[in-house]
């Protein structure tokens, strides 16, 4: 063993492969720092490439992109509140918070160090664990593996906001979302409305970056200034690292949280990351700044998804079953190598296993160096208008979206979940809920029609469903009884705050838009489920029955606090309408001409620049954006009006 791994290091550190390891870390990073596109764009960016390099050469370089973009990714998270993927939602939420703050060095570098001993732990653990991982994946039966995505889907509704009943619709709600378009169990398209842009549901990127992404620079926009208000010490650097040893233990425990949560195919990264996000929560004292810009769940969340990113390779090398999309494409780079994952890979490649583990370690140590390195100059960031930041902002997300099936559909999509999104903010349902649910519904749905077809019911007595289920009912059990003791106290109310996260501000006259909204979806969606085939209709009734009846009630709630519109001071209606005047333009003429109107709004009108400067500004970006546009996809949008002359 020790020989193999002497061998793999030696392997590695021929100066072509070092490079080509090291030019796939840099590309992950870049793309993991731009919403949307994240470590699928980036190693599908790098996939033709590797095919003019040894086998080690090529996988060393997807292993790097692979590496390091949840990293990166922390940057999009605290800075614009916009996660590239479920799995980066609480730093999102608790970075982002931060960063307005004034403290997104500090937020910035307990992410980056988190990240780099996730990795790390990752790294160890992938080497250590793959001999005896196997036999411990076999023995998860389908209702366990759904279980466990359920729990983490409670975890993701729960953690967030004081109001359970909101989390709990929103994650509905993004299972709901998750299930349009074709049904896994059975010859059933689901939801589509006759739209051919349906067939294959909804993206991934769009959901996340419409919930989270448009709706943050909207709310940015209309606020005007930097995304942070408070003048940012970017020379001290102290405080980070005090904040990261303090929270030592717990990175460590999130870490392993996340390398176990890895070995579950599809749903790992989604749910481990709450899981671990629900345990820095129960772990502390005082809970009243989760939400608000807590440190520990920015530490807890970057630890856990670096390294289940890692052990999303477990079950690719040994069963070929990717645990995600990236992984998915470094298995087709693994199958035009000659390499067949499977339980003897480990006893006849041990060289590129060892590859593997020595690849990982070192991107996430250079990586965290790199990205902590850039800090100082990442976070004076949010100093600056933000206007001049989202001008290009919105259009890579254009493009993030545009990526999914190259219509007009995805930027039309892009532009209504985040006016989705935005209702959410504003009407106290909180978004992650929502997304998590999304991300989860395609294996909840395969889990969960397999365990009924193999066991009916049954399942619901096996010992392993019961252990996991306990984590969901042991603490509904607890949090109840802890309300009924308060409730005969005087202080009951005050406590309770003080024990549970923070929400979002929430507007009465939003909360209540976003229920009629809700409702009506949940209304029309058990309609037209009793049309389905008994086979396709589970997943949607999951969602629905719990989901209808919440709804209901926050509607009737939303009647009684409801005391009219407010329109005077709320700027944010103005700037979605433009975003949506901007989707349709591109319809209609083409990306060109209203995507030069939309720069000179933006830098112009929202960020005040002089003539001159925002002129040069303006076409480097809008150059920039062509020239990454035409280099992704190669065609940009003509519009039908000019399609049709």
């Amino acid at each position: 063993m020790l020989e193999n791994a002497v061998i793999a290091i030696e392997a590695l550190l021929d100066p072509v492969r070092l490079l080509a390891l090291f030019a796939g870390m840099l590309v992950g990073m870049v793309f993991g720092m731009l919403p949307g596109l994240g470590g699928v764009a980036a190693v599908s960016i790098l996939l033709p490439f590797v095919y003019y390099m040894d086998d080690y050469a090529g996988l060393a370089m997807l292993l790097g992109a692979v590496s390091v973009v949840y990293t990166s990714d922390t940057i999009t998270s605290v800075l614009l509140g916009a996660p590239g993927s479920p799995a980066s939602a609480p730093t999102a939420i608790e970075g982002h918070a931060l960063a307005k703050q004034g403290h997104a060095a500090q937020a910035l570098g307990v992410g980056f160090l988190a990240s780099m001993v996730g990795g790390l732990v990752g790294a160890a653990i992938l080497f250590v664990a793959i001999p005896v991982a196997g036999p411990i994946v076999l023995k998860l039966g389908t209702p366990e593996l759904f279980m466990f995505a359920l729990v983490g889907l409670f975890f993701a509704s729960s953690m967030i906001g004081r109001d359970l009943a909101k989390g709990l619709a929103a994650a509905c709600f993004g299972v709901l979302l998750g299930v349009v378009g074709p049904a896994q169990a059975a010859a059933d398209f689901r939801f589509t409305f006759g739209q051919v842009y349906l067939l294959d549901g909804f993206s991934l990127t769009i959901v996340a970056l419409g919930l989270f992404g448009v709706a943050e620079v909207i709310s940015m926009l209309a606020k005007g200034g930097g995304i942070s208000h408070e003048r940012i010490k970017v020379t001290h650097w102290g405080e980070g690292f005090r904040d990261f040893w303090v929270n030592k233990f717990l990175v460590l425990r999130a870490s392993i949280i996340g390398v176990f949560g890895g070995f579950v195919p599809a749903v790992g990264a989604s749910a481990s990351t709450w899981v671990a996000y629900g345990h820095a929560i129960r772990s502390t004292r005082d809970r009243s700044r989760f939400g608000r810009g807590e440190i520990r769940g920015v530490a807890a969340s970057e630890g856990a998804n670096n390294a289940t990113v890692i052990s999303d390779l477990v079950p690719t090398l040994l069963f070929s079953v990717p645990g995600g999309p990236a992984a998915a494409i470094f298995l087709g780079a693994l199958f035009s190598f000659g390499y067949y994952p499977g339980p003897r890979m480990i006893t006849q490649n041990p060289d590129l296993m060892f590859l593997i583990v020595w690849s990982v370690a070192l991107t996430s140590v250079v990586g965290a160096a790199l990205c902590f390195a850039a800090t100082p100059f990442l976070a004076r960031l949010t100093r600056i208008p933000f206007a001049i930041i989202a001008a290009p902002l919105v259009l890579i997300m254009v493009i993030g979206a545009y990526q999914s099936t190259g219509t007009m559909g995805d930027i039309f999509m892009l532009f209504t979940l985040g006016a989705v999104g935005w209702l959410m903010k504003h009407g106290g349902w909180p978004r992650a809920p929502a997304l998590v649910g999304f991300v989860l519904s395609g294996p909840m749905e395969q889990y969960f029609w397999l365990t009924n077809q193999i066991h009916g019911w049954s399942w619901l007595g096996r010992p392993g469903v019961l252990i996991i289920g306990s984590v969901i009912v042991i603490p509904l059990l607890i949090s109840a009884w802890r309300w009924l003791r308060r409730r005969q106290t005087a202080q009951a109310k005050t406590e309770s705050d003080e024990n549970k996260p923070a929400a979002s501000e929430s507007r009465p006259d939003m909360a209540l838009v976003m229920a009629v909204i809700a409702t009506l979806a949940f209304a029309y969606a058990a309609f037209e489920t009793m049309s389905f085939n008994p086979a396709s209709r589970l997943m949607p009734l999951l969602a629905i029955v719990p989901g209808l009846p919440l709804c209901l009630w926050l509607l009737v709630r939303g009647f009684r606090e409801f005391d009219g519109f407010e329109f005077r001071t709320f700027k944010e209606p103005e700037i979605l309408a433009v975003l949506i005047v901007y989707a349709t333009a591109v319809w209609a003429i083409g990306l060109s001409v209203p995507t030069a109107a939309l720069l000179v709004w933006m830098l112009f009108s929202r960020a005040r620049m002089r003539w001159w400067t925002g002129a040069i500004y303006g076409v480097i970006v809008f150059a920039l954006i062509r020239l990454l546009f035409e280099t992704l996809r190669g065609d940009p949008p003509v519009g039908a009006l000019v399609a049709l002359s």
